[in-house]
């Protein structure tokens, strides 16, 4: 008897061993931030590592800016570096039209640490071209869902041995004493691990219930439009802003779908797409898109006619173009309002924050589940960009319990984020 126990301790030592080393190779993938999240949900809409777009290129910028405090110092607030008579924050302001930098107070240093290293480390995309059939995606950095799978497995382990050591010792102790032991009932007919599995195919139930029967929500939504667009060779590779195709998305409820028209005030130039070596367009299933062809589509609808340099015209006069019929990806329920610019102007929120990054997508899909909970916590966590936001002026209080210290911060939930008749009519 005495072996079998010590035998189950030393079991048990090995066990809890082995939990430890995967818990400490995996600390720094857990905790650490991730600089390319963080710079594709902040700065990708402005900022390329390696070119300008509608700021500066940030590669070097290490060497570039005056100090690591002065970039942290820019990044949580660039008005106040530029109203403090800071000559090098200056020099940016006027070399770029004047055009403040967005405050980011939310981030952390460390975040910004994680941004830079991201930013200096980036190299651009390979110039091999996938083969078709070709898997184009791999498992996101930080996942660690098999770490935690393991880690379940093992602490189950632990528990049937603990389990049965104990019973072991406690057959012992009642012989010792002479006391009888009870006899052992059979697994299927044991009350705890019966209520434990009513308790395990009630909950798996609710969670089917909220996420896999997912009640009209259309996360990871991904359906074929009459053209291929890739919006990572137009907002990634061209750096082509957001603003300028859902011109909508500042001035009303909607992004707004672009016309053909927008399309051919770039298209009537570029008839042919010569960017397959660098950035091969793929579509989920691993097949090569042919990028000339999909712009052919586009005259097709737009009605242009590429040998003579004009629009085809019906017997009216009229242009012989058609609408394209794209299929709506992001849909919400009738009775909930959402206000497009109310974010993206009010609220300074990156279009990334609900889309993805969608300067990496060739195929666009729904990134979140858009359901009130998420829209919720959202609400709870996010922090009111005050500085330099005239929007948010008639919040005096709120202005001046920061000023004295006595708030460090406003959410969206402190200015009626939660107030249901915000979202609901």
């Amino acid at each position: 008897m005495l072996s079998y126990i010590l035998r189950m301790a030393k079991e048990i030592k090995g066990i809890i061993l082995l939990v430890a080393i995967l818990v400490l190779q995996s600390f720094n993938s857990i905790a650490a931030p991730d600089g390319k999240a963080l710079f594709q949900a902040n700065c990708a809409a402005c900022h390329n590592p390696l070119k300008d777009a509608t700021g500066p290129a940030l590669q070097g910028i290490s060497g570039r800016a005056p100090s690591k405090e002065w970039i942290y110092s820019w990044i949580k607030n660039s008005g106040n570096v530029i109203s403090s008579g800071d000559k090098y924050a200056n020099e940016i302001f006027l070399k770029w039209n004047k055009s403040a930098m967005t405050a980011f107070p939310s981030l952390k240093n460390e975040d910004i640490d994680s941004i830079i290293s991201y930013v200096e480390n980036f190299k651009a995309p390979s110039s091999v071209a996938a083969a078709p059939g070709a898997a184009t995606s791999a498992t996101p950095k930080g996942d660690n869902t098999l770490l935690y799978t393991i880690l379940t497995i093992v602490l189950l382990l632990i528990i049937m041995v603990l389990a049965s050591v104990n019973k072991v010792l406690s057959r012992a102790a009642n012989a010792k004493e002479g006391v009888p032991s009870p006899k052992d009932v059979p697994f299927f007919r044991n009350k705890v691990v019966i209520a434990l599995l009513a308790t395990m195919i009630f909950v798996g139930f609710g969670v089917w219930l909220t996420q896999g029967a997912e009640f009209g929500r259309q996360k990871n939504y991904m359906p074929k439009q009459p053209i291929f667009y890739s919006h990572k060779v137009h907002a990634g590779v061209n750096q082509v802003n957001c603003l300028y195709c859902h011109s909508g998305a500042e001035k009303g409820r909607h992004a707004m779908i672009p016309s053909t028209t927008v399309c051919m005030n770039c298209h009537k130039q570029i008839n042919e797409y010569t960017g397959a070596e660098a950035n091969p367009l793929v579509d989920l299933e691993g097949n090569t898109i042919d990028g000339t062809a999909e712009i052919k589509k586009l005259y097709d609808y737009a009605g242009w006619d590429p040998a003579k340099k004009d629009y085809r015209r019906n017997a009216d006069g009229s242009i012989a173009a058609k609408p394209t019929e794209w299929v709506k990806i992001h849909n919400l329920p009738d009775h909930v309002y959402f206000n497009h610019s109310l974010h993206t102007v009010s609220g300074k929120i990156a279009c990334q924050r609900c889309h993805g990054g969608i300067q990496e997508m060739d195929e666009v899909y729904q990134f979140a589940d858009l359901s009130m909970g998420w829209c919720i916590n959202c609400h709870r966590e996010t922090k009111v960009q005050f500085a330099d936001n005239n929007y948010y002026s008639i919040f005096q209080k709120y202005h001046d319990e920061i000023k004295s210290g006595k708030r460090a911060d406003v959410k969206v939930s402190d200015i009626g984020g939660l107030e249901c008749q915000k979202c609901h009519y």
